[in-house]
């Protein structure tokens, strides 16, 4: 099969991540996975949630919007209705939830990351590349509490990335691009640490229902893009503190 931009059916996009691209931020990056580009900050805050006080432990949350013209249409911002999108409150939490996986809240100590992941191109993917880029934003956030002496071992057990898989036109495809995704008869999400462990697995028979056989084929592939994904990140933290 011949896929919209020429790529293998197991091939990712190309995928670059920039660090340092907010000054302000403790860790920062622009992550692009093809026409998908999103900027992920994160943020130390000295407070925690309430379940959270007097326990020693920190904790990480996330926040997700696209920008109104990240998408061929006009999307009319969350506050303009008063209230976040159901689809925004749930990739958020998926967000937060693959990130905090990998963190030992203890080591971390009694304070919050935030990141921030916010869509200004989308094109497919952008809750995997939020999950993917935010990692890094929380690696150099997690840095820079190390430099300043707040902590004293950065607090993460594992590294974590995310890819999107699907059956479209009867092929299993690795990384969809938007037109891929809105036509799959299938659609499948993967969050997946380095140590080869499932954090999150959302798939969705969209036109058709799906067998166990691909099922196991879906996540194989992720698990190759995911492990390309992973090491893409090491690349890109070797040039600074890891």
């Amino acid at each position: 099969m011949q896929r919209i931009d020429g790529r293998k059916n197991n091939e990712l996009r190309n995928v670059r991540i920039t660090r340092n691209y907010i000054s302000h931020a403790e860790g920062s990056v622009l992550v692009e996975f093809g026409n998908t580009k999103v900027i992920c900050t994160a943020s130390v805050d000295d407070k925690v949630p309430p379940f959270k006080k007097g326990t020693g432990e920190g904790w990480v949350t996330a926040e997700y919007s696209m920008l109104p013209r990240s998408t061929q249409i006009r999307n009319v911002r969350d506050i303009t209705k008063l209230k976040l999108n159901g689809r925004s409150t749930e990739i958020q939490r998926l967000i937060g939830r693959s990130l905090r996986s990998v963190v030992d809240f203890k080591a971390l100590g009694e304070r919050s990351i935030i990141i921030d992941c916010d869509v200004i191109q989308a094109d497919g993917g952008t809750r995997t590349a939020s999950i993917t880029g935010g990692f890094i934003a929380l690696m150099d956030a997690c840095s820079y509490l190390v430099d300043k002496n707040i902590i004293a071992e950065i607090p993460v057990k594992d590294f974590v990335a995310a890819v999107s898989v699907g059956i479209f036109n009867d092929n299993i495809l690795l990384d969809l691009c938007y037109e891929e995704d809105s036509n799959a008869t299938v659609d499948m999400n993967v969050v997946m640490t380095d140590s080869g462990k499932l954090i999150e697995v959302q798939a969705t028979g969209e036109l058709s229902s799906f067998s166990r056989d691909d099922m196991n084929q879906l996540l194989d592939i992720a698990e190759k893009g995911i492990a390309e994904l992973i090491e893409i990140q090491k690349n890109i933290l070797l040039e600074g503190f890891v």
